[in-house]
Formats: structure tokens, sequence, C-alpha cells
């Protein structure tokens, strides 16, 4: 089909063209033959009068042209997907979606198997791919490239809705033999101690702790570093590092693992993990029914409790449910 001379399915091959940066992983993500690609490229390259792309080694650059088309083309796509291709009534138990959803290790261990158990019974053909924290989040939602965004809300951006999830609170763990950690730990021996800490993405961007303490021009001693909280329990085992965690995560190890737990000696309040959803899948029946699903599982958490702690005792804090209804966009 032809829109004042451009064939519409070439759409399709510019988007993933612009996406994959490369013929071949392009050609796969749609389903074409290497030549038929290499032919659309070319039709391509003469509509718009630009070769869209260059070589630069082994690099595939964009041209200024394509750099500019490429929001363009994802949101028209994304808006005909989101229009006119998902008004179908979704059916669950006939359904082979497959959700992309960028999830930290810990979420997904102590929050996302759940999900994942309960989809397996009642939509067998569901799949998911579960994808590292990224640096651009963002721009992944905005094209729509994922379907989910699962990460604490204070660091998401107000471009997309979400839903808070449950709530979370950070302590400091180390061996259950370690005895240089106390069982009231100050400040001072807090940051004096060696410590495990978590960096995400190529970046390396900082915890929530770690964040904290740079915004305050503070320096701990950093042992080690590892890409996720999973990591963190066999680097501190046997050892006298520290680190510090969600509780869940102590909750979930602990029977594995030889830890101790004591209260975060920094002024740091608990998190709410929330999940997002890029805007143009609002109304996509899929997309309701998945956050449906994780909002219901995450209603039937209950909050960790510290050694010693007892619903309604000081420092105890509730698990945070959202009814599936109390959506939010800011």
């Amino acid at each position: 089909m032809r829109f004042k001379g451009l064939d519409l399915n070439l759409l399709v091959v510019l988007d993933a063209l612009l996406s994959e940066r490369g013929l071949t992983a392009a050609a796969r993500r749609i389903n074409l033959s290497q030549p038929a690609m290499s032919a659309a490229v070319a039709r391509l390259r003469d509509y718009f009068h630009d070769e869209l792309f260059t070589m630069s080694g082994r690099e595939r650059i964009l041209t200024p042209r394509a750099t500019a088309l490429a929001p363009a083309v994802r949101d028209a796509l994304l808006h005909i997907q989101s229009s006119i291709m998902s008004s179908d009534p979704f059916n669950p138990a006939r359904s082979d979606r497959r959700f992309r959803i960028i999830i930290s290790d810990f979420a997904t261990l102590v929050f996302f198997e759940k999900v994942v158990e309960r989809v397996a019974r009642e939509a067998p053909a569901v799949t998911f791919e579960l994808l590292p924290l990224d640096d651009s989040p963002d721009e992944l939602l905005r094209r729509g490239d994922v379907d989910f965004l699962i990460i604490p809300d204070v660091a998401m951006s107000n471009s997309h809705p979400r839903v808070a999830l449950f709530y979370e609170r950070l302590v400091c763990v180390g061996c259950a033999a370690n005895k240089q950690l106390p069982r009231q730990l100050t400040f001072e021996r807090y940051m004096s101690m060696r410590h495990v800490c978590v960096r995400f993405g190529r970046l390396m961007k900082p915890s929530l702790e770690e964040g904290f303490l740079l915004e305050h021009g503070l320096k701990r001693r950093v042992e080690v570093v590892v890409q996720g909280f999973s990591m963190i329990p066999p680097m501190v085992s046997g050892t006298a590092r520290i680190a510090t965690v969600p509780l869940r995560l102590v909750k979930h190890f602990e029977k594995t693992f030889p830890l101790q737990v004591v209260e975060l000696p920094l002024p740091l309040p608990g998190f709410t993990e929330a999940a997002q959803w890029p805007a143009l899948h609002n109304s996509d029946p899929a997309t309701i029914w998945m956050r449906e699903i994780m909002v219901q599982e995450a209603s039937r958490m209950s909050a960790p409790l510290m050694p010693g702690d007892a619903p309604g005792a000081p420092g105890f804090t509730p698990a945070v449910t959202t009814p599936s209804h109390v959506l939010c966009q800011e």
C-alpha cells in the first residue's frame, strides 16, 4: 500500500533498521531475507534521497536525516498498533504474547517469580523476556521496545503511567560469623567497614544508598562492585564485608547463606517498587491484564520483619498495596 508515493510496508523495515543498526539483525527481526532487506533499504534511500546510514569501521552510523526520522516512525507504528491492531479482545488462555520487562534481580527473586508462576497457570502460552537494567529505559519505553519497567518509583520519569507494587526498605547485611558487625551499627562504623555495592548498567549507576552518600560528599570503602543484588550474599559470606540490600532479599537468601542483618545507620526512607509501561500501551488489553496480575500478586506480599520486629512496633512499615485502579501518570 502506498501513501503519497511511500510504500507503508517500508516503515516497518525502516523502524527495524533504525532500532537494530544492522541489516542482518533488522532482517531477522521482521522475518525478511537478506536480499529482500537490501532491496527495501535501497528503496528507502531512493524515497528519502538520503543514505540513512554510513559505515565507520564496523559501526553503522545514522545520518542526521535517519536520526530525525526514528522517533516519528516508531510513534506512527505504535499508534497503529495501539489504536487499530489492539482492538480485539485479549484472551490470556489463548494468547502467545511475549512480555519484555526491564527488572532487577532483586524484584525478580522476591516478586516476579510469583507472577511468572501464576501466568503459567492462567496463560500457558504467554512468555517473558526479562532484561537487565538499562541506561536509557525511558527511551525504550517511548519506542515501545519494552512492555514494562519495574524499578523504584523514585527512579522513574514522569513521561509514562505507573502503578505502585510494594514497599521495601534497605538494611545492612553481613556474614553471620562477622564479629566486626555489631547489632547496633553506628554511622562511623558503617563507613569504616569494607563494603560490597551494586552499580547498574554500562554507566555503572549507583544504588540508592551510594547515591545518598555521594550527594553528601561521603565515600565509603568499597571493596567489591557487583552487577546485581543476588551477587552480594556470596561476596559477604565468610568475610568481614558488609552490604546494603533490600530486606526482602536477605529473607530470600538467609536459608542458603549464613547472614545477619542490622538496621542501616543512614537516614534513608524506604522505597516503593513500581511498574511503568509505555503511555501508548495504556489501553492495550494485554498490558492491562498483565499489570492487574502484577498488582494482585504484589497485594499478597507481606512486609518482611527485622529480628525482634512485630506489626505495630517502631520501625515496622507495612507493605504498600495499591488497588489496581489507582494508576499514576504525572
